[in-house]
């Protein structure tokens, strides 16, 4: 195999099933010290490991071990676990908690537009007041306390 058809271990790897969630960053972004600043304290080996990636040809926390990779839905700006159980133990310290927020300000038009018609939650055709959530909470959790008996 000639060196031009030669797999990187970085295009092998994100092309393994249960890898789908990475891609392939070019060198360039990596030796950018601006995008290395903070990782020295939150990777350990840090030098090896950067020497590593880089001699070999990449958000709930950033902080390796703590939570596992999230999908970002920018429509509802909320996150979800991944539907595929592959992407469950997919450290979220791989991609950071602000990946995709750089993502969309690097590339605005990818951004959702916001719906006209936002959803309103209602009973019998009126509104729901956000405080009767936290109302039924709190009377529900009194009904559940144990009754203390006078004596």
């Amino acid at each position: 195999m000639s060196s031009s058809e030669e797999v990187s271990w970085i295009s092998w790897f994100c092309g393994l099933r249960g890898n789908e969630l990475f891609c392939e960053v070019d060198e360039d972004y990596i030796q950018d010290k601006f995008n290395l600043t903070g990782l020295n304290e939150q990777v350990p080996h840090y030098r090896q490991a950067l020497d590593m990636i880089l001699d070999l040809e990449p958000g709930l926390s950033d902080i390796p071990g703590e939570a596992m990779v999230k999908l970002y839905c920018p429509k509802c700006m909320d996150v979800y676990t991944p539907k595929l159980s592959r992407h469950h133990h997919t450290d979220g310290a791989y991609f950071g908690t602000g990946f995709p927020h750089m993502l969309f300000m690097v590339h605005p038009e990818y951004r959702s537009k916001r719906p006209a018609n936002q959803f309103v939650p209602r009973l019998y055709g009126f509104k729901i007041h956000p405080m009767a959530y936290q109302l039924q909470l709190q009377a529900a959790s009194s009904l559940k306390s144990p009754v203390k008996s006078i004596r």
